[in-house]
Order: structure tokens, then C-alpha cells, then sequence
């Protein structure tokens, strides 16, 4: 199995996530030897706990590298603030991402080498990814919507909801669909704050999810509770 982890940070070391990753618990839980595991973290002050996170997974290839949706990039821009420390929650290659969540803090940056998430699995032989987590502070619909669907199979995908617009969920529901995708409830993050989407036909799911747009945070569990999970 290949599972891939865009936005992977610090792993399950970050103190100010009392040590918890959903999509890095998922895979220590579930990964075998014989899988292959892509951490890609583009913040180059979380690799070497990243590194550590993963010691015990020889078939962990962790990539210090950003992930974009314009394939003309090689190289941008990433922002944080040192008020974020340790490892960073809310760095992004989004400025106004990091202001939102510290409108009063001095804004740093660094540059770092990027490519897309279609480049990512061609340069590392991925035509097939059994489950995807999509973290990445402010630019997950973007990279969700450039993802070549009819080029790679992806067969479960995870992603966190907290920053898109009603518009932007729609969008995402419907693009899914189309692939053959079907919402599936809460995904691998721990403060379910992840949809999760899997490659299967669901007809229950498949109505249910047309509605998911304009169901709020706090009722989502409900929401969910009528959703099949598999």
C-alpha cells in the first residue's frame, strides 16, 4: 500500500498537539513493511522531528518540499511566525493564512522548492494511492481540485474542512462525485476535522453528501452518524 501525507509537520511529536497525529497514528497502526509511506512537510524546522516521529519506519521517505497547484513554480514563498513555535501549525505559502490565525505577530518567511501533487506522484512512481492526507494551511482546496483523478487512482482521501468556503465544499462534493468518490464521514485527523472521501459508490452516501455544503461544524457529527462508513 502507498500512503501519502502532504502537510505531515512534526508528525506525532508536536507538544502543542499533546503529541497526536491522526494521519501518522492511521499509518503506524496500519502500515506494513512492505508499503511505502511519503511524508512531504515543505517547513524545513519540522524535519528532523519528522524524522524521529517516523525512526522505526525504514520505508518512510520524508520530502522537504512544498506542494502547489501551478505547475510554472519551482520555488515559493513560505510564511509563519515565530509566536507559532514549535513546529508551525499555521505555516503556509499564504500570508494572509498565518495573519488570520496572528493578526498581531511579526510575519517571517523562507523559501522553499515546490511542485505539484501530480509532479510528486510522477517523480516518485505513484500511480496508485491507497490514503491521502491533505493538510496543507489554506491551500487544500486548490491542491484537491488539481489532483489528476483520471490519471492517478486514489482510493481514499482525507482533508481537512476547517478553512473552505460553502462554495468550496460544494465544488469538492460534486468534482468527487464525478470520480466515482463518495463521502464517507470524519477522515484520519484526530479532531475530526477532516472529510473523508472514498472510491466507491455509496447511493445513501451519494444523496447525503450533496447536502454536506451547508451543514455546520457542530452538527457534522450528527450529520455523520446516518452517513455509511463503508
Amino acid at each position: 500500500m502507498n500512503f501519502v501525507h502532504l502537510g505531515a509537520g512534526a508528525g506525532d511529536l508536536d507538544q502543542r498537539a499533546n503529541f497526536r497525529c491522526g494521519f501518522t497514528e492511521f499509518i503506524k497502526k496500519n502500515s506494513k513493511v512492505k508499503d511505502k509511506i511519503y511524508l512531504v512537510e515543505a517547513n524545513f524546522k519540522n524535519i528532523a522531528k519528522l524524522k524521529k516521529s517516523y525512526y522505526n519506519f525504514k520505508n518512510a521517505r520524508i520530502i522537504n518540499m512544498a506542494i502547489t497547484d501551478r505547475a510554472e513554480i519551482h520555488k515559493i514563498k513560505m510564511f509563519y511566525t515565530e509566536d507559532d513555535a514549535p513546529h508551525y501549525q499555521t505555516c503556509s505559502c499564504d500570508k494572509e493564512h498565518v495573519l488570520k490565525h496572528y493578526p498581531n505577530s511579526f510575519i517571517k518567511s523562507f523559501d522553499v522548492h515546490a511542485t505539484t501533487i501530480n509532479n510528486l506522484f510522477t517523480m516518485n512512481n505513484i500511480r496508485e494511492v491507497d490514503f491521502l492526507s491533505i493538510d496543507l494551511e489554506g491551500i487544500d482546496y486548490e491542491i484537491l481540485m488539481s489532483l489528476e483523478l483520471d490519471k492517478f487512482n486514489v482510493k481514499n482521501i482525507s482533508i481537512e474542512f476547517l478553512h473552505l468556503t460553502k462554495r468550496q465544499k460544494r465544488n469538492i462534493v460534486n468534482h468527487l462525485l464525478n470520480f466515482g468518490y463518495t463521502y464517507c464521514g470524519f477522515g484520519y485527523d484526530h479532531n475530526n476535522f477532516d472529510f473523508l472521501f472514498r472510491k466507491k459508490k455509496i447511493l445513501l452516501n451519494v444523496f447525503l453528501s450533496k447536502f454536506l455544503w451547508i451543514v455546520g461544524k457542530k452538527h457534522l457529527k450528527y450529520f455523520n452518524k446516518v452517513i455509511f462508513k463503508d
